[in-house]
């Protein structure tokens, strides 16, 4: 049988056995008609782990994610597990390949010239663009998710000694500093952008809209879309971005993993762990760079 022929039989059989959805299909379809092209004019059922081996190699260098990785071995382990069954192969050539560490995902963060640039967007000198850099700032400064933001209300904010209460998730309490530049942002917003932004109107919420409204997270998710659009930054953001750049810039700058848990109010320390996996990047980077052997 050629290669498509088998392949399309393994589909069948195991569409047939276990319902598997069509994306999945698609994806076995995808991995093992890459491998048989890239056989060449070596039959599907003749190869072993060798040739897996090099295949996977070759993947890799062609720049292909651990999670990729993965999945493309399981394809193959699908493909040869079933014709093993078949009696079509004496031995599964997949037994002794080891799947690669996937991990778990980094979170996208911004260098801090990026983070710079972010701030620096907003036109200050009309209200809606006051209030962006305010928010900008005190996200920057504090860690907050992004819900917590929008959620602040007046009453949970001391200027005098420059904190915000935060009630987060699990309806845990955390005072959070906010830092000398943004807490002077703040001030003059509450001074008179805010008035402005509400004319008459009265809203609980510190942060509003030129409505009169509180600010959403959906907005003001746009709304940092925009500001990063104009300062030129082209990373695909997350509604976190600015939360992670936080993290991971106390912690470059040597501050301890629990203050950084604490700020960020997570209850689990390995939660904020995986800021110290981006530190570290930061670090072989810097050694790559600098050091004679790098």
């Amino acid at each position: 049988m050629t290669a498509s022929a088998l392949i399309e039989q393994f589909l069948d059989a195991v569409w047939v056995e276990q319902g598997l959805s069509e994306n999945t299909l698609s994806a076995y379809s995808s991995d093992l008609r890459i491998f048989a092209a890239w056989l060449k004019d070596k039959p599907l059922l003749d190869v072993d782990g060798g040739d897996l081996s090099l295949f996977l190699a070759s993947r890799y260098k062609a720049g292909i994610s651990n999670r990729s990785s993965a999945r493309i071995l399981s394809s193959l382990r699908r493909f040869y597990g079933y014709y093993l069954r078949e009696n079509r192969i004496k031995t599964d050539p997949t037994l002794l390949l080891s799947a690669p560490h996937i991990g778990r995902p980094l979170p996208m963060s911004l260098s801090e010239h990026d983070v710079e640039l972010l701030l620096n967007a907003p036109e200050v000198t009309n209200p809606l663009g006051f209030r962006d850099k305010t928010m900008l700032e005190m996200l920057y400064a504090t860690g907050l998710r992004v819900s917590e933001l929008v959620g602040l209300k007046f009453a949970e904010i001391s200027f005098r000694q420059g904190v915000v209460r935060i009630v987060g998730k699990g309806n845990k309490e955390r005072l959070v500093p906010v830092g000398e530049e943004a807490m002077n942002w703040l001030e003059a917003y509450m001074g008179q952008t805010r008035k402005t932004l509400l004319g008459e109107r009265q809203c609980d919420y510190l942060f509003v809209t030129k409505r009169g409204d509180g600010m959403t997270r959906q907005a003001f998710w746009h709304i940092i879309k925009r500001h990063a659009l104009t300062a030129g930054i082209s990373k695909e953001l997350s509604p976190h971005t600015l939360r992670h750049a936080f993290a991971t810039h106390l912690l470059n700058h040597g501050a301890d993993l629990r203050v950084v848990q604490l700020l960020l109010g997570h209850s689990d320390l390995s939660t904020t762990q995986i800021y110290t996996h981006i530190a570290r990047e930061r670090l072989k980077d810097l050694h790559a760079k600098f050091h004679p052997r790098g």
